[in-house]
């Protein structure tokens, strides 16, 4: 698909209608695709009639509470109600929901601060999203739901700093295959002293989950046969997010800290581009896969209504400010990007993946970000995104290949951020990468054909918290990717997260990892710790 074809999208919906192939296209699975290319109702604006909370006999509060997005005077607040979380319509009729929620300064709720309604509507599957004014800055809050005669679980989140604070710390995570492995680390991460959690992608997967489990090897139950699919239709992503949040470990993570998340292939299909499939599917099919994954995502996220789709577009890139120590440019290197250059893996780079025309993010995000820079005046400048930022060759040979889906595949994207920072007077720029299913620490150079040209920041790359399985601490490809790129100052293939601390003058990384994720008895340590100075880039081992 050409970059063009974005502006054509009312072209492409109604030839969608005209497309009757595959499961996807069946007609209740167009009409409903069709249906959420247009404006949903506002709140309280919707049709659907009423149902009496008190009618709700069994608990509705299944897949837990969330709080994401966290601002200096308010926090936006997520729940969904789903009696019967793996049916299609989460055990309710489509009728509306009136939702008591409340804020409080205590666990206990002895001192409430802020209470309200809201209403959970059909049309966004009974999930609500509450954004709460007005609040102190830099302090924890404790919330709840309620309706009818059921009471939510108790969640726990914080307000940003306003004006000054001296420390801000966060766990990075990313790439959660429920099919690999227990989320044992998410079991830790709960626990973990944070200001909130960074979710960098790979949030649900959109391969099927066989009965067992996959490699969790359920004896107790099974997994219902409808999620033995791949993710397509709107119901089955709906379906497919209902399975991962019903998950105790990733429930108590989001009840213990706010999420700030971007999503990266997986939430809709692997290695997607733009509008462009992985495979030979026509555009306007994909556009209409790509709706019905970014609405599920929308709706089963602490995310606000500037981020509310429309139809196969979604405004995820977001600025999000901490005092003065932090500015984070959370991006979206999905939707706008070039397809990959000779296919979506590791190829020799050519005149196609070096052409400057190429995008990673766009151009109007790339403007977006540079100019959020020369405007920052933060300590540190954080940009939580989804591949790869650095050089990786594979091999230390002149026949090396780069990963195409990667930044390595799109080198002038990355060059223009690059001297945009530069430009911005930068000194302390921190990449936040997932994907790779690995733990990577990296100098980010001004040449990277040049070991000793200048340090002009540090990329972290999360490891997955199940994705790949167990994993080893050396993979066998340990030796040639550290000797290839000298400015690789870690790699470690444990499953597992990242904490980062970042203060006035230091940051301090340390990589967590898991021993196992295929059995959920799996013991946490400590692969690594590094430090970085905010006016001198380069990490250290601490």
């Amino acid at each position: 698909m050409t970059p063009h074809m974005r502006t054509h999208l009312p072209e492409l919906r109604a030839a969608a209608q005209r497309i009757g192939r595959r499961r996807f296209l069946t007609a209740a699975g167009a009409a409903a695709a069709l249906a959420f290319s247009t404006h949903l109702p506002a709140a309280g604006a919707a049709a659907a009639a009423e149902l009496e909370a008190r009618r709700i006999t069994t608990n509705p509060f299944t897949l837990g509470v969330a709080s994401g997005d966290p601002l200096p005077e308010s926090v936006l607040l997520w729940t969904r109600l789903a009696p019967d979380p793996y049916a299609p319509d989460g055990g309710l009729p489509a009728e509306r929901v009136e939702v008591e929620w409340e804020l409080a300064y205590d666990e206990r709720f002895l001192l409430v601060v802020k209470r309200g309604t809201a209403t959970a509507h059909p049309e966004f599957h009974h999930t609500v999203h509450v954004e709460v004014p007005g609040l102190l800055s830099e302090r924890p809050y404790y919330y709840r739901f309620r309706t009818g005669t059921w009471i939510s679980p108790v969640g726990r989140t914080r307000t940003a700093p306003g004006v000054y604070s001296s420390q801000l710390s966060f766990a990075a995570v990313a790439c959660q295959a429920y099919f690999d492995g227990y989320y044992t680390a998410y079991r830790h991460v709960a626990g973990e002293a944070v200001d909130f959690v960074l979710h960098l992608g790979d949030y649900i997967y959109e391969y099927p989950v066989d009965a067992a489990g996959g490699h969790r090897r359920y004896t107790d139950r099974q997994v219902p046969a409808h999620f033995n699919r791949e993710t397509v239709t709107l119901e089955d992503y709906r379906l497919r997010y209902a399975l991962y949040k019903s998950d105790p470990d990733l429930q108590a993570a989001h009840a213990a800290h706010p999420f700030v998340v971007t999503w990266d292939d997986h939430e809709t299909e692997n290695n997607y581009a733009g509008a462009v499939p992985e495979n030979d599917v026509p555009p306007e099919e994909f556009l209409l896969r790509r709706a019905a994954a970014y609405r599920a995502y929308w709706e089963n996220l602490p995310l606000g209504a500037p981020q509310q789709p429309q139809g196969p577009d979604m405004r995820l890139y977001r600025r999000l400010r901490f005092g003065s120590l932090a500015q984070f440019d959370i991006l979206d290197t999905r939707q706008y990007r070039s397809n990959q250059a000779y296919g979506d893996g590791w190829q020799t780079p050519g005149p196609e993946s070096e052409d400057p025309a190429r995008t990673m993010t766009g151009a109007e995000q790339e403007r977006w970000l540079i100019d959020g820079w020369k405007g920052s005046g933060a300590v540190w400048n954080v940009v939580p995104q989804q591949v790869v930022f650095a050089r990786r060759r594979n091999v230390p040979t002149a026949d090396y290949k780069l990963s195409m889906d990667a930044w390595d595949g799109y080198p002038a994207s990355r060059k223009r951020l690059l001297d945009g920072a530069q430009a911005a007077g930068l000194t302390n720029l921190m990449v936040l990468s997932g994907d790779a299913h690995v733990g990577y620490a990296f100098d980010l150079k001004a040449d990277f054909d040049d070991p000793a040209s200048r340090t002009v920041g540090t990329e972290i790359a999360a490891t997955s918290l199940t994705s790949g399985r167990d994993g080893v601490d050396r993979p066998d490809n340990w030796a040639s990717l550290t000797q290839a790129n000298p400015h690789m100052k870690f790699y470690n293939g444990r499953r597992g997260y990242t904490v980062v601390a970042l203060g006035p003058s230091q940051a301090r990384i340390t990589f967590r990892t898991v021993s196992a994720v295929t059995t959920p008895t799996g013991t946490l340590g400590t692969a690594a710790t590094f430090v970085t100075s905010a006016d001198s880039p380069g990490l250290q081992p601490a």
